[in-house]
């Protein structure tokens, strides 16, 4: 009978024969449902970073898990060499939920990114009329689109970016939230596209000025420019509403989802468009092996499903606000700042005593709560949005005495 791995062991495991690209935390999770995780050896935590909005609607949830394993058990891949009954299905009721002519269905976040990008670009020549190969895309400082070399290539942060040249060319990268720069990066005739997240997520959770998005929409309207949101992980009820730009009533020309379109369960990403822009791309001309293969479409269906029947936007609008004010209540000069929409949030933390926001987090740990920094004084909540108000507030809880113990 084989040993029972240890969390020591598994580590162990990926040390020695995973690449080194990721730093995660010393758990070792084995188990999920609902807003909960246990490690190897049956410790219970609640998971207060839903890999990264992937688990909006709960681990391992019985809807979405079964649409998988009836699809897996029927077909699982036929490329797109031939039709599927399972793809035109997905693809009308996804476009019909977000209101767009035409899906484009992928795989990851970032492959969903570099699609939007391409088809940016492919607009711009065939209906704006710039000139092969001019085409520029404007986006914003302190992005996080992914990490291909495109999408680095667009990067202001040094760890993603350093080391990996050269660089793809035709981004002009301006400051968030700033709509002097955007203005001034739009006068030039070239431009073709404006790249952003409603909220920058791996910035740390960082919300725009009210009215941001719907003066940048407006704007980029005036100069015939695509207005393209990478809504992967803002999107799907996460922020309070189905899309993080329902807030100010945007609706993007072309519209980038992932993570939670699963519901955590499988690998699905989407580019929604209307004709104009989705038609200018043709047979052969992009494509992928696992895309809208017939399991993502099912489980994609079913995760959807989900967020409207369970009316999970409006449990994190509500659960977000009950939580911002709770860690704003908590007596500590760690807490510097507290941000954020519905459930995606972010504490930043002040040092204190040498300790930062890593210590926090492994402090947290120990008292049963995961959550990640980013940008080393920042840590983000983002827990699955089926979490319970109760559950939510014994969170609470374990937030406020992990702080209040550096003291």
């Amino acid at each position: 009978m084989a040993e029972k791995l240890t969390s020591k062991g598994a580590i162990a495991l990926e040390d020695k024969y995973g690449a080194h690209n990721y730093h995660p935390l010393a758990v070792v999770l084995s188990k999920g449902k609902g807003a909960k995780v246990w490690d190897v050896e049956g410790k219970e935590y609640f998971d207060f970073l839903s890999a990264y909005s992937a688990v909006n609607q709960g681990h391992c949830h019985p809807k979405i898990v079964g649409a998988m394993v009836d699809q897996a058990q029927t077909l699982t891949l036929t490329s797109r060499a031939f039709y599927s009954d399972a793809l035109g299905t997905y693809e009308k009721y996804i476009t019909e939920f977000f209101g767009y002519d035409k899906v484009l269905p992928m795989n990851t976040g970032a492959e969903a990114d570099e699609t939007a990008l391409k088809l940016c670009r492919r607009w711009a020549y065939d209906v704006k009329g710039i000139a092969n190969n001019q085409a520029k895309i404007i986006v914003c400082a302190d992005n996080f689109h992914g990490r291909t070399i495109s999408i680095i290539s667009m990067s202001t942060d040094p760890e993603s970016k350093a080391g990996f040249g050269p660089y793809t060319p035709g981004f002009e990268v301006i400051p968030y939230n700033d709509l002097d720069a955007l203005e001034k990066a739009l006068e030039d005739p070239n431009v073709a596209g404006f790249l952003v997240e409603p909220i920058q997520g791996e910035a740390g959770v960082v919300v725009p000025d009210e009215g941001y998005l719907t003066k940048a929409f407006a704007m980029c309207k005036a100069k015939n420019v695509l207005f393209i949101a990478d809504e992967v992980q803002t999107g799907i009820a996460r922020t309070g509403k189905l899309l993080a730009c329902d807030h100010e009533g945007v609706r993007p020309d072309v519209l980038i989802l992932g993570k939670a379109l699963s519901g955590g369960a499988y690998p699905v990403s989407a580019v929604l468009a209307d004709d104009e822009v989705m038609l200018t791309i043709k047979p052969g001309q992009h494509g992928s092996t696992f895309g809208g293969n017939p399991v993502a479409a099912k489980v994609a269906v079913a995760a959807l499903e989900v967020v409207k029947e369970e009316g999970l936007a409006e449990r994190a609008q509500k659960l977000g606000e009950i939580f911002r004010t709770e860690m704003r209540n908590i007596d500590s000069g760690m807490v510097e700042l507290v941000r954020g929409k519905g459930l995606l949030n972010a504490v930043v933390i002040r040092p204190k005593g040498g300790k930062t926001a890593m210590d926090v987090c492994i402090k947290m740990a120990e008292n049963g709560l995961l959550a990640k920094p980013t940008h080393d004084h920042i840590i983000r909540f983002a827990p699955p949005l089926v979490i319970s108000e109760e559950e939510l507030m014994e969170a609470v809880e374990v937030i406020k005495k992990s702080i209040l113990s550096f003291d």
